[in-house]
């Protein structure tokens, strides 16, 4: 047995022990992907003699052991992406508490009208969703979805459902979300043509969403039983920002990432001066996103400390992401110095299968154990080593790559995904029910978003 296919069963052995272990034994994913990566390399060198234990060097260069290959691939995944993380969770902290997702909600009402009510929410949930956890975008938008659902006379299930999966689109597409955000940093993908390219594939995912929410939710009657209208809702709030300060704080580093990719291209667009420099100093993801934040900070009225207790509980609930995307780093790490990559990529690259071998990867472990960016993390670590075998080495199509990864994300959200529940206690549906409205309805998102992936991978690919 060739030491390729030794490795290959090894790596099918790891990725069973990484759903085990988060599914069924719920243990951290911080712990297992860390764990992983020590025991496919460690088993690996026992098997196949790669990568060894311990680093050495001869003839003036070092090979890198088991311990710093994981160390190694921690930190440098920290280093590349860890800033970004941590400032798009205090962003998305800073619109949650000030408003502005409410606000962004309430003219996008105003532009498709109230009789477009779930689109409207759709719509929401594709732009809030972009710096703001799904989960959290969820509940933000629950009383506005209620409110809308009771004053137009329909359903809650059409109206939760397709509120889900318009967060869901962005969630799994479009950086500065996390899972896109990891994906693309162990791919290698531009930053800023993930966020483009999302952009647009996370469109037919969110209509595909709707679709099914207004075509399958309205078979299924949930009293909205609002607390308040939406009028009232309204009132209650004080000192709301503005639609287009409320907006800003997203669009503005979204575009300058996008010009500083655009600043990169061979043809130099911007020439090769000042104004080049500007714009990929500008849209460097650290810098943007900083920019974001602060103008985010702008839209806080009153005395909250804003850079003191607020940053301190984003920067708290950003770290266990870090963690999990440094983790799933160094076993991207470990298993492109084994050398597994190189072996499957040759291989599979034989079976013609496309931009459908990561979705199915990635559909796999998302169902089995529920974590959309585990999901991205693990598959894109998975992935990495192969690319140049499978002959995906542009620009464009490892964007494309890490947007086929997010879109099977989505496949399935079940009883093992906390979006889940999240979803059904929050919209009142039955646990059948949420399984007919948000299971299905992330399926047909999913696929809505591979489609729009694969129409852009014949466009630049």
């Amino acid at each position: 047995m060739s030491a390729g296919l030794i490795q290959t069963i090894l790596l099918v052995v790891t990725v069973g022990l990484i759903i085990l272990f988060t599914a069924k034994y719920k243990v951290n994913a911080f712990l297992v992907l860390l764990l992983a990566a020590i025991f496919f390399g460690f088993f690996s060198f026992v098997l196949t003699g790669t990568p060894i234990l311990l680093s050495k060097t001869a003839d003036g260069t070092t090979t890198q052991g088991l311990i710093d290959l994981i160390t190694g691939g921690f930190g440098g995944t920290l280093t590349s992406i860890g800033i970004v993380i941590v400032l798009g969770v205090i962003m998305g902290y800073f619109l949650e508490k000030t408003g502005a997702a409410l606000v962004m909600a309430r003219a996008i009402l105003k532009l498709v009208g109230k009789k477009n009510a779930p689109l409207a929410m759709a719509i929401s949930g594709y732009v809030v969703s972009i710096p703001v956890f799904c989960d959290s975008g969820f509940v933000i938008l629950q009383a506005l979805n209620r409110s809308l659902a009771q004053s137009s006379g329909i359903s809650l299930a059409v109206m939760g459902t397709a509120l889900s999966m318009g967060l869901y689109a962005t969630h799994c597409l479009v950086p500065p979300t996390p899972g896109p955000i990891a994906a693309a940093a162990n791919i290698g993908a531009d930053l800023g043509l993930v966020i483009m390219l999302g952009l647009v594939a996370s469109i037919p995912a969110m209509l595909a969403g709707w679709l099914f929410a207004t075509r399958i939710g309205k078979k299924i009657w949930i009293d909205p039983n609002a607390q308040m209208s939406y009028e009232d809702m309204l009132k209650s709030f004080k000192n709301l920002p503005s639609t287009f300060m409320a907006f800003l704080p997203i669009v503005l580093p979204l575009v300058l990432i996008a010009l500083n990719s655009i600043a990169a291209f061979p043809s130099s667009p911007f020439g090769t001066g000042v104004i080049k420099t500007v714009f990929v100093f500008l849209g460097n993801p650290n810098i943007a996103l900083l920019i974001g934040v602060f103008i985010a900070a702008a839209l806080v009225r009153g005395h909250a400390d804003v850079f003191g207790e607020w940053t301190s509980k984003a920067i708290e609930s950003s770290a266990i992401i870090l963690v999990i995307t440094a983790a799933g780093g160094a076993l991207g790490m470990v298993l492109r110095a084994s050398g597994v990559g190189t072996y499957l990529g040759t291989t599979l690259a034989q079976a013609h299968m496309g931009i459908l071998l990561p979705f199915i990867i990635a559909a796999a472990i998302k169902t089995a154990q529920g974590s959309s960016t585990v999901s991205l993390v693990t598959t894109s670590a998975i992935l990495f080593p192969m690319l140049h075998q499978l002959g995906w080495t542009t620009s464009p199509q490892k964007a494309l790559i890490v947007l086929a990864i997010g879109a099977s994300a989505m496949v399935v959200s079940h009883a093992n995904d906390s979006y889940f529940w999240v979803v059904a206690k929050f919209s009142d549906m039955k646990v059948d029910q949420a399984f007919k409205l948000q299971t299905l309805g992330s399926l047909i998102t999913g696929i809505g978003a591979f489609l729009g992936v694969a129409v852009l991978w014949l466009i630049f690919a």
